[in-house]
């Protein structure tokens, strides 16, 4: 059965979104919407699709759609799963799916109401290495794990290709916190209380482009999370997420060039997972653009209704959660109680 959608955005992501998409069969984008309709007339161009909107409201009166893949900007999210609701469409959003709590909440009841799937297009679990190093601590060989840290830190000039990002009054947190936190708690669970400090590094932005989490986990975890667009360290590898686990009997690292380092009784073995290879990915981004295959995957089985799909609007409300919440700790300087 062929599945047809229609791709909202046309930024920075959008093409490799629809790339993804390309190399699952069965999907096809028959329309593409931009509120610049001249950027919507010059991507269905570049990707031959032929039928291009300024609007998701002439998209959705004029198309037969099985669902829409949202990949606009996060202020406009709102708006457009709104649409998509009174059409009664699935909808699948791009991270983050909202730019409050109190908005991400509202989205996942009104597509409860309206009894359409609600999916979050959020990648970074899915990086290959990360679902290796998931796998390597379900084994147990390193026993209960008790500490760890995640560490995003990079001096990768990313504002070159998304200069809106400068303008952004909640920069790293929302833009890669949202994915390092699902990461958290893709692999560790809940959190039970979120402290977090942020700095602002580069003078001619708004938001910050850097921050530190601490959460203490329900399991008794503790957890650092550092985020940094601002640091040059001799190790980093863009957009590589580095992963450090302490365990009751041993270590686990998820480090540079995509290698894992299990050590147990003093005993370290290497085993290397880099990402698939993809034509269109940008070798920039390459651990980054190729998990957009493998979540798209999984949104598609749920859109089939032949599965469950791991990252909902309901399951991604608490990632967001933790997101805010860091942002009300650095405001406050306090530790936060997450639920």
């Amino acid at each position: 059965m062929t599945i047809r959608f229609g791709l909202v955005g046309t930024g920075f992501w959008s093409r490799f979104q629809l790339a993804g998409w390309r190399e699952l069969p069965g999907t096809v984008c028959v329309a593409v919407c931009d509120r610049d309709v001249t950027k919507a007339e010059t991507f269905g161009r570049e990707h031959g699709i032929a039928a291009r909107y300024s609007s998701l409201e002439a998209m959705l009166a004029t198309e037969r759609l099985d669902f829409v893949d949202i990949a606009a900007s996060p202020a406009s999210h709102a708006e457009l799963v709104a649409s998509a609701a009174r059409h009664r469409l699935p909808v699948v959003c791009q991270k983050p799916m909202a730019t409050s709590l109190e908005e991400a909440n509202a989205l996942v009841r009104l597509c409860q109401e309206a009894s359409i799937p609600f999916l979050i297009n959020e990648n970074w679990r899915w990086q290959r290495p990360i679902r290796a190093l998931q796998q390597h601590l379900a084994q147990g060989r390193i026993g209960r794990p008790f500490r760890a840290r995640l560490q995003f830190a990079t001096s990768f000039p990313v504002f070159e290709n998304q200069p809106f990002l400068k303008d952004l009054p909640h920069f790293i947190l929302a833009d890669v916190g949202s994915h390092v936190l699902d990461v958290v708690r893709f692999l560790f669970g809940e959190a039970e209380t979120i402290f977090c400090h942020t700095q602002r590094i580069h003078p001619d932005i708004r938001g910050e482009d850097v921050a530190t989490v601490i959460l203490q986990m329900q399991t008794g975890m503790t957890i650092t999370c550092e985020f940094s667009y601002a640091s040059h360290t001799e190790i980093e590898q863009f957009p590589q997420t580095y992963i450090y686990i302490e365990g009751t009997q041993g270590f686990l690292e998820l480090g540079p060039a995509y290698q894992i380092r299990e050590t147990v009784n003093h005993v370290t073995t290497i085993r290397t997972y880099p990402p698939p290879a993809y034509p269109w990915a940008d070798p920039a981004y390459a651990v980054v653009h190729s998990s957009i295959v493998s979540c798209q995957q999984a949104l598609l089985v749920a859109l089939q209704g032949e599965g469950e799909a791991e990252t909902t609007g309901a399951d991604n409300v608490e990632t967001l959660r933790l997101v805010y919440l860091a942002y009300q700790s650095a405001a406050t300087h306090q530790a936060i109680r997450v639920q």
